[in-house]
C-alpha cells in the first residue's frame, strides 16, 4: 500500500487526528444545547414568563438542532464535511449575537431555533457519520468519542456561562459565545477536506448488507424503529438534563449548585460514552444500547426518592454514568446495518428523533411542573417513556446477532 493509501486507511494515525479535531469541533458547536439550560432562570425573570414559557427556547433550539442534523448530514454525504462545518460556524455566530440583542422571548427563541440549533447540527450527526468512515476495528470507540463533543460542551460551557452571567450578564455572554464559535470553527474546516477512499466505502457496503440480511429488517423499518426508540429514551433523558438547574433552585440550593450538577452529569456521561464504545466493539451496538436503557431507567427511579443536596449530587452522577452511552449506540447500529454512503442522512434522521425527544421532554417536564408545582410527576413521566424505549431495544437486541457469536462463526 502506498503512503497515501496507508494514511487514508481506516484506523490510521490520520484517522485518530481527525477524531481529536472532531471532538474539539463538537464541543464548540454543541454549546447551544446547554447554554439555554443555564440561562433558563435568568430568561424567565427577564421576560416575565412561567417555567413552561422559559423552556420554549430550549424546545426551539433542540428542534432546530434536530433539523440541522438531517440537513447537514445530507450535505456532508454529498459534498463532504467541510461545508457543514463552515455553515455551522456562521449560523452559530449570527444566532448568538441576535439572541444577545433580542427584545422578547419569541425573538430569543427564534434565534435559538433557526440559527443556533441548525448551526449546531453540524457538530453532531455529520461529524459522527464522517468519523465512522475512518474507523473499522475501533468504530464503536470512535463514534462515542465523536459524540462526546456534545457532552464535553455540557461539562465546560455551563461553568463558563455561569461566570459570564455573574460577571457580564446573559446578553454579553451570548454575544461572546458567537464570536468564539466563529473564531474556532472556521480555521479548522479546511483540515477536513479529505474524504474516505472509494474502496473503503465499497467494503463497508458489502458488510452492512450482509448484517442487514441477518437482522431480517428492511433499511427503512430498522431506521423507523431506531428513531422511535431514540425519541422515547431522550424524553426520559431530558428531565434531569434540562431541569436540574431549575430543580436545584426550587429546592433552595441555588442555580450555581445545579450548574455544577449538570457539569458532573455530563463529565461522567463522557466516561460512560467512552466505556460504551469499548463494550460495543465487543458485544455490538444493540446489546450495549439495551444495557444503557435499563440503567438509565434505574437512575430516574432514584430521583424519586432522593432530593437532599448531597444525595442529588450522587444520584446525578449515577445518572450521568448510566445514560451517557445511549445516543451514540444508534449511530453504531446504523453503520453496522445501513448503507454507509447514506450514513450522514440516516444518522441525522435518528439523531433528530433523539433531539426531538429531548425537546419534547424538556417542554413537557416544565408543563408538568406548572400543573403540579412539583417535579415528581415529571420524573415519573420520564420513567414511563424509558420503559417504552427498553421494550423496543430489548426486542432489537434479541433479533441482532451477538458480535462475539458472529466473529466466532466467521472464524470457522
Amino acid at each position: 500500500m502506498s503512503p497515501q493509501g496507508q494514511r487514508d486507511a481506516p484506523d490510521s494515525a490520520y484517522s485518530w487526528l481527525r477524531l481529536a479535531l472532531s471532538l474539539l469541533l463538537g464541543t464548540i458547536a454543541c454549546v447551544g444545547t446547554w447554554s439555554v439550560v443555564v440561562v433558563l432562570p435568568a430568561v424567565q425573570a427577564e421576560f416575565g414568563t412561567l417555567r413552561a414559557g422559559a423552556s420554549l427556547p430550549y424546545t426551539c433550539v433542540m428542534l432546530g438542532f434536530g433539523f440541522g442534523n438531517i440537513v447537514m448530514g445530507r450535505i456532508a454525504d454529498r459534498y463532504g464535511i467541510v461545508v457543514p462545518i463552515t455553515g455551522g460556524a456562521i449560523l452559530l455566530a449570527a444566532g448568538y449575537i441576535l439572541a444577545g440583542l433580542s427584545g422578547s422571548l419569541w425573538q430569543f427563541a427564534l434565534a435559538h431555533g433557526l440559527l443556533i440549533g441548525i448551526g449546531g447540527g453540524a457538530g453532531f450527526a455529520p461529524l459522527i457519520a464522517d468519523l465512522s468512515h475512518w474507523f473499522r476495528r475501533h468504530r464503536g470507540l470512535a463514534v462515542v468519542f465523536g459524540a462526546s463533543g456534545s457532552y464535553l460542551a455540557g461539562v465546560i460551557w455551563p461553568q463558563v456561562i455561569t461566570w459570564g452571567l455573574q460577571s457580564h450578564g446573559w446578553r454579553a455572554t451570548h454575544i461572546g459565545i458567537g464570536i468564539v464559535a466563529l473564531a474556532v470553527m472556521l480555521p479548522l474546516a479546511p483540515f477536513f477536506r479529505r474524504r474516505p477512499a472509494a474502496e473503503t466505502l465499497a467494503a463497508a457496503e458489502i458488510s452492512s448488507a450482509g448484517a442487514r440480511g441477518d437482522l431480517g429488517l428492511s433499511p427503512n423499518r430498522l431506521q423507523g424503529l431506531l428513531a422511535l426508540a431514540g425519541f422515547c429514551c431522550c424524553v426520559a433523558m431530558a428531565m434531569p438534563q434540562v431541569h436540574i438547574v431549575a430543580y436545584c433552585g426550587d429546592l433552595g440550593y441555588g442555580v450555581a449548585r445545579g450548574a455544577e450538577m449538570l457539569s458532573l452529569m455530563l463529565f461522567l456521561g463522557i466516561i460512560s460514552r467512552i466505556g460504551s464504545g469499548f463494550v460495543a466493539d465487543r458485544i455490538g451496538g444493540a446489546a450495549t444500547l439495551a444495557l444503557g436503557s435499563l440503567m438509565q431507567g434505574l437512575a430516574l427511579f432514584l430521583y424519586l426518592w432522593f432530593d437532599g443536596l448531597r444525595s442529588l449530587y450522587i444520584v446525578t452522577g449515577i445518572f450521568g454514568l448510566f445514560q451517557g452511552g445511549i445516543v451514540p449506540m444508534y449511530a453504531v447500529i446504523i453503520r453496522d446495518y445501513l448503507p454507509p454512503r447514506e450514513a450522514g442522512m440516516r444518522i441525522g434522521i435518528v439523531m433528530s428523533a433523539t433531539i426531538a425527544g429531548m425537546a419534547f421532554g424538556g417542554y413537557v417536564s416544565g408543563l408538568i411542573f406548572d400543573v403540579f408545582a412539583s417535579y415528581r410527576m415529571a420524573f415519573l413521566n420520564g420513567l414511563a417513556w424509558n420503559l417504552i424505549n427498553l421494550a423496543i431495544v430489548g426486542w432489537l437486541m434479541l433479533k441482532a446477532k451477538p458480535k462475539l457469536q458472529a466473529a466466532s462463526n466467521t472464524a470457522f
